[in-house]
């Protein structure tokens, strides 16, 4: 283990603090280094691009904005490609919340999740993306007859 030195200004500090006390860590030491291990994991996930993964959009929009709900539908029909499963829930009187599943290669998925998140009227969203590797191949489930389809394999974390 290696000792490092760092500067920060107070209010970075101050925040640290704070997440030091709802998390429970022991000291700042423990914080910053799950910080930088979540820092480094998420620059990875965005610049590695994977050629293909799955990943989990979940966004909350006003479901009274002008036209929203069909241009999304529209975005997600012209993209059925990338869309794998959604679920809908209405969150109160306004507000709605949307779980997609999306599969296929990476750099479509994000690109098609920041379209959906930058509309106007969605409200919060986040990706959220596994790395995986498909693989189209022939076996047989049981009693059925072999056939081939594509098989999902998720990659270990390094």
């Amino acid at each position: 283990m290696q000792r490092i030195t760092i500067t920060d200004d107070d209010e970075l500090v101050a925040a640290l603090d704070r997440v030091i006390a709802a998390c429970g860590y022991q000291n700042r030491s423990e914080a910053i280094r799950d910080l930088a291990r979540a820092g480094i994991t998420q620059l990875q996930e965005q610049t590695d691009n994977p050629q293909a993964g799955v990943a989990a959009l979940v966004y909350v929009y006003d479901h009274q904005e002008r036209e929203l709900a069909k241009r999304l539908t529209g975005s997600f029909h012209d993209h059925h490609d990338l869309s794998v499963a959604s679920m809908h829930v209405h969150l109160d009187h306004e507000s709605c919340m949307e779980v997609a599943v999306l599969r296929g290669a990476m750099r479509e998925v994000r690109h098609f999740a920041q379209h959906v998140v930058s509309e106007r009227g969605v409200r919060h969203g986040r990706l959220v993306t596994v790395p995986v590797e498909f693989e189209n191949q022939k076996h047989a489930h049981g009693a059925e007859p072999s056939r081939r389809h594509l098989h999902v394999h998720v990659r270990e974390a390094r």
